[in-house]
């Protein structure tokens, strides 16, 4: 009996810390964003459709007219996405040739789009 409760409070103090070290659920916190990229490397405003939730900040889905579907990261707190330019979109087009940003980088500084709610 005694081995029975110290199994339950041993199981219970492993479940207490899984939950407070769980990294949050990619539906609030996506990773991932879209943009879309002309030919010339520019940004273009993608077409998505997300729910209206503050708590979920994911699309559904997201679609780029005449341009290409890149996906970026969503960049970490306190980091800013890199100002336009036409170096920058030029090196970003060049980068984008594999259909994703991810790991890509500028200058030293990561490629990403900010939150869609940040």
């Amino acid at each position: 009996m005694r081995s029975l409760i110290i199994a339950a409070a041993a199981l219970l103090a492993f479940g207490a810390s899984s939950t407070v070290n769980a990294s949050p659920d990619s539906a609030t916190h996506p990773k991932l964003g879209i943009m879309c990229l002309d030919v010339g490397g520019e940004s273009r405003a993608p077409v998505c459709r997300g729910s209206s939730s503050r708590i979920d900040q994911g699309y559904d889905i997201c679609l780029c007219e005449q341009a290409q579907r890149v996906e970026v990261p969503v960049c970490g707190k306190g980091e800013r996405p890199i100002t336009e330019s036409r170096t920058y979109e030029l090196a970003r087009k060049d980068a984008a040739r594999d259909g994703s940003l991810v790991g890509d980088r500028y200058e030293g500084r990561q490629m990403c789009v900010r939150p869609r709610n940040g």
